[in-house]
């Protein structure tokens, strides 16, 4: 089979036919993805297994309820900061792979590749990993109740990513569709968690608020692993910032998608956490292996078995969020020559980057190999997560004194990314005295892309380059996949670039 067999001409048609091509006759990524695609999946990305599995974590860490609850408030207000300063960089760089594409402007490829390496390799897999092993937990609950299944959790996560990964590669119409229904579905979870703990607190005292900081830790390093926790619960603030190629009228709907869904996410998160409070008291907390189940049993009784069918579809949806996003990130590096070649093709028939995909689900999979422990997994992602966005702002500041006079839809005054970025670099310092052994393992993880980018990207050995080819050929064959046809040149888009809608 050769790929002159395929008549390009032929298979445009037929995508121009059913409305999967924008009628240039092009193959590229279409913006499909509308201002309620966007909140939701925001939502249902931020939304997932963190908020079912956090709250113990900071519970812990923080020591008492008070300090909690502000925690939980300043990891939204924190977010939000962080997700205005990114609405800057997202309409002025309009261009997919979200802090990739904006460091690599800044700082040069060397710089981009480290955040595309630690993002790309180790974030987002690892969280859709987290996020299939939290699905996996509460989906077991009704079939063997407390029984803790080994071998079931890690094979029904897998299965999960699996069919994920499938939905993503065959159509982005499928992925956003379900992201929305789920993202409704997860709202449901909590506003019946809510509603109820509302209810139980005129009812019952569970004494948590007796003495709200009772207990309160003084410690830095205890409140920082503490804001790890929580603020691991607000991952995805920054999610649609990847994807903002396939977003309609992105100068409009990105800030609007992120103001919108952040504030939502942070009203809903401390009414959780309240309701939690007034069921679960604090001993309760530290003991619960799962805080929604032990609220479940406390409140409902013989229909506990439906707060972890809902979990259940709260973690899909956020697992789905994660596929579609980091997917269009291995793409961008691709596109971008600091990834594989394969990574750049299109499927001719459902117009998404399969191979991008296929990766992004495997890499998921191999996580469940080197660990299920969720909490470990946590601050190894966390520091790692914080040290690449400290580098997303010091790009904020780099591209005003680089692009002065570009056209920008917003600009932030510079205070604000300053306190933000002064917060970020608190969360990478501070841990190394509460947990070195963490900190140590996720810096060894940022610094392998060092030899990595000087042995395999600038100065790549012909026969590597050789091989590389050779295997974007097969998947073109073995996909029915072609490479992204441009507009122009491929190369980070600016806000001065008039060609960009």
């Amino acid at each position: 089979l050769k790929m002159n067999d395929v008549s390009p001409d032929k298979e445009r048609n037929n995508l121009k036919s059913s409305g999967n091509d924008d009628g240039s006759g092009k193959i590229k990524l279409q913006r499909s993805v509308s201002l309620l695609n966007g909140i939701t999946i925001i939502i249902g990305c931020i939304i997932g297994s963190g908020i079912f599995v956090s709250p113990k974590g900071v519970h812990e860490h923080s020591g008492s309820v008070g300090l909690s609850m502000i925690i939980w408030i300043f990891g939204g207000l924190f977010a939000a900061l962080g997700a205005y300063c990114y609405a800057e960089l997202g309409t002025l760089i309009r261009k997919s792979g979200g802090d990739y594409a904006y460091i690599t402007e800044a700082f040069g490829p060397f710089v981009g590749f480290i955040r595309l390496w630690i993002e790309a390799i180790v974030i987002r897999p690892c969280s859709a990993t987290i996020t299939a092993l939290t699905f996996a937990k509460y989906a077991l609950v009704p079939l063997f109740g407390d029984c803790q299944q080994v071998y079931a959790e890690p094979m029904l996560a897998c299965c999960l990513l699996l069919i994920i990964t499938l939905i993503n590669c065959y159509s982005v119409r499928w992925a956003t569709f379900i992201q929305d229904i789920l993202t409704y579905a997860k709202i449901v979870a909590l506003v019946l968690i809510i509603m109820t703990g509302l209810v139980m607190a005129f009812l019952t005292s569970s004494g948590s608020f007796d003495n709200i900081f009772h207990g309160t830790s003084n410690d830095a390093g205890e409140i920082s692993l503490a804001l790890y926790s929580g603020l691991f619960a607000y991952n995805g603030w920054n999610y649609l910032n990847f994807i903002v190629e396939e977003l309609k009228n992105p100068k409009k709907n990105l800030p609007l998608a992120i103001a919108i869904s952040c504030s939502l996410v942070t009203v809903i998160y401390c009414l959780t956490n309240l309701a939690f409070y007034a069921v679960i008291s604090p001993k309760e907390f530290l003991e619960a292996d799962a805080t929604a189940m032990t609220f479940a049993n406390k409140v409902y009784g013989s229909f506990a078995w439906i707060m972890p069918i809902f979990v259940a579809f709260a973690t899909v949806g956020s697992c789905n969020g994660v596929i579609l996003t980091a997917s269009r990130l291995f793409f961008v590096g691709g596109r971008e020559g600091q990834m594989p070649q394969a990574l750049t093709l299109i499927s001719l028939k459902y117009i998404t980057p399969v191979p991008a995909v296929i990766l992004t689900g495997l890499l998921s999979c191999v996580f469940l190999l080197l660990s299920s422990n969720i909490y470990s997994l946590i601050n190894y992602i966390q520091i790692v997560n914080w040290l690449a966005i400290s580098l997303a702002m010091l790009s904020l500041f780099q591209l005003r004194r680089k692009l002065p006079d570009a056209p920008r839809t917003i600009k932030v005054n510079l205070v604000f990314p300053f306190v933000f970025l002064v917060g970020c670099l608190f969360l990478v310092v501070v841990p190394i005295v509460a947990a070195p052994i963490d900190t140590i393992i996720g810096l060894g993880i940022t610094f392998t892309s060092v030899p990595i980018y000087f042995l395999f990207i600038k100065h790549r050995p012909e026969v590597l380059s050789n091989f590389s080819s050779n295997v974007s050929v097969f998947m073109q064959k073995f996909f029915l996949a072609v490479p992204e046809e441009a507009e122009e040149e491929l190369q980070m888009t600016t806000a001065v670039d008039d060609k960009i809608d």
